[in-house]
């Protein structure tokens, strides 16, 4: 019973401060202690020797609580004493630079003694006297900033996530036995890598509706006979099937072909093939079909040239581009070639539509001036993968050297930084190409310039800092989103796009005064000699029928 009125004694000396009291606290204090709380005291201490003699209650001690009974909050923090300003700066106080009351104290002296914290007793006696410094820990941000924080820390960069393929093949494997339909499609779309396929589609498509069609919004009857649009909706629809069949077979063949060094990366070791959802020979039958399938569609719904410029982009992506992998760092330089072919076969289907009997060969689609447009976008894209990949192989560099994939960015990591600081650079000259050959208007050429320095900037801090300092996920971001506001922004600033609105309207307008001149020049060329003529002229221009009176003189003068 001493002991426990020496403790409650200690703890309301320090407790006691004189310029935290008010007067019905202080009477509050002297009051004396009912032996009801010492017997709870009594209770509460033995408890622990044997074994839970009383209900399990939260007791709190009675001593004075500065944070929850203050009344007069102004006194202690100086409001009265220092004016104003110190009741604005008391305001604008972080919470966890503020005193910590008496009660928060007793509760940590209370978890150390219980043995609840798992902190030692020096870094008990240091949370004890100095709260503040450990409240504002990473546990208490969210989760996955405070990996970032330990990740940057530590000097090494968080890793990235799953790709589609992992992460599909992960799904299908958590569906019920019942659904075999849902698993099996969500399986060999997991073969075909869904986000590089759609990716590729994009530019695909976005070339095919960047060809230039002249006098695009004719509205005068002998021009529209003359003219046909490019932007066919059936050509359109087999030029988006044909290409994602296409690219779904060459990425299960890079599948295939390499699932024992999947297995070895974090980011590709969920795939289908790696955890034996599909067998080697369903999934080959399955690049057969789909790349029979797309070239097919290509052959027979666009033209010859873009169903071999597929074909061209298969091989060269499982052929050549996945043993070179293993092989030499230009394997980089053959996988942005296999980038930099679907725009070309998006223009060249735009361009067979409208090449004559005469010239519809390849050279006529790749070769000729007006296929400048079509080099242009591949050169976009070609340039465009060198900083989206160099930042992307930098943050999972360890995993590539495990695998055996000879990347710069464990090879020779200032080189990587420099190849994509350069391509970065080199966007802006194709964007400015773009508009000199006629493809977009200037208003591309702004905005195309404010993306360019955005990755460029980003290319040169990853460049300056060697990748740390989270300047690889910077320059990966900006990456992402400039492709997508290129692409976008070239449909929107389309050469004559706009200009053909404007002329729609001022041609509309144009008609209607060469009809109301017409009608004025045929009632000049009507004699007006006698009433019945103006009459009959009247009821011409204005169309409406004749009365009886004229009727009668228009009889007689006939």
């Amino acid at each position: 019973m001493v002991m426990i009125i020496q403790t409650q004694a200690a703890r309301l000396g320090a407790a006691f401060a004189p310029e935290r009291l008010c007067s019905r606290h202080l009477l509050r204090m002297l009051r004396p202690c009912s032996v009801h709380f010492l017997h709870r005291s009594s209770i509460h201490t033995k408890r622990k020797l044997h074994g839970a003699i009383t209900p399990e209650k939260l007791v709190v001690p009675q001593t004075f609580i500065h944070d929850y009974f203050s009344a007069n909050t102004s006194i202690d923090r100086g409001w009265v004493k220092n004016g104003v300003m110190a009741a604005l700066s008391s305001i604008a106080e972080q919470p966890s630079t503020r005193s910590h009351s008496v009660h928060e104290l007793i509760l940590v002296e209370d978890r150390v003694k219980e043995g609840e914290s798992s902190l030692s007793e020096q870094q008990a006696d240091a949370e004890v006297l100095d709260i503040p410094a450990t409240l504002s820990t990473t546990e208490d941000l969210p989760h996955r900033r405070r990996k970032r924080l330990e990740a940057i820390s530590t000097g090494s960069e968080p890793a990235i996530p799953p790709d589609a393929s992992s992460q599909l093949a992960t799904a299908a494997t958590n569906l019920p036995s019942s659904a075999s339909i849902r698993r099996s499609v969500a399986t060999y779309l997991s073969l075909s890598k869904p986000r590089l396929s759609f990716l590729i589609v994009l530019t695909s498509t976005a070339a095919y509706s960047l060809y230039p069609i002249p006098d695009i919004l004719t509205t005068t009857a002998s021009l529209a006979s003359a003219t046909t649009l490019s932007a066919s909706t059936l050509t359109l629809a087999y030029l988006t099937t044909g290409t994602f069949l296409s690219s779904a077979s060459a990425n299960t063949l890079n599948m295939l072909f390499e699932p024992k060094y999947d297995a070895l990366m974090t980011r590709t070791r969920n795939r289908p093939l790696v955890r034996k959802l599909v067998t080697p020979t369903a999934a080959s039958l399955f690049a057969f079909t789909t790349g029979t399938a797309g070239l097919s569609l290509l052959y027979l719904g666009t033209n010859p040239t873009v169903a071999a410029l597929s074909a061209f982009n298969i091989f060269l992506y499982a052929g050549i581009y996945t043993p070179l992998k293993r092989a030499s760092v230009l394997n980089t330089w053959v996988g942005a070639i296999v980038g930099a072919i679907p725009p070309l076969m998006g223009w060249a289907a735009a361009a067979g539509q409208s090449a004559t009997a005469e010239h519809h060969s390849w050279q006529d689609l790749l070769f000729t001036e007006e296929a400048l447009g079509g080099w242009l976008l591949a050169g976009l894209l070609f340039a465009w993968q060198f900083p989206h990949f160099n930042a992307l192989s930098h943050s999972i560099k360890d995993e590539y050297r495990n695998a055996g994939y000879r990347m710069l960015a464990w090879t020779n990591p200032a080189m990587n930084g420099r190849v994509a600081l350069r391509y970065s650079f080199l966007l802006f000259p194709i964007c400015a190409g773009l508009c000199w050959a006629g493809v977009v208007n200037n208003g591309f050429l702004a905005l195309s310039t404010v993306c360019n320095i955005w990755i460029s900037r980003e290319a040169y801090r990853f460049w300056a800092k060697g990748g740390a300092g989270g300047s690889a996920r910077g320059l990966f971001w900006a990456s992402i989103w400039s492709l997508p506001l290129l692409m976008v922004g070239g449909l929107i600033c389309k050469k004559g796009v706009w200009g053909g609105v404007l002329d729609r309207s001022i041609s509309h307008d144009e008609e209607e005064e060469y009809e109301e001149e017409q009608m004025r020049d045929r009632s000049a060329d009507v004699g007006m000699n006698n009433s019945s003529d103006d009459a009959i002229t009247v009821a011409f221009l204005n169309k409406r029928p004749l009365g009886s009176r004229e009727r009668l003189l228009n009889t007689v003068q006939i």
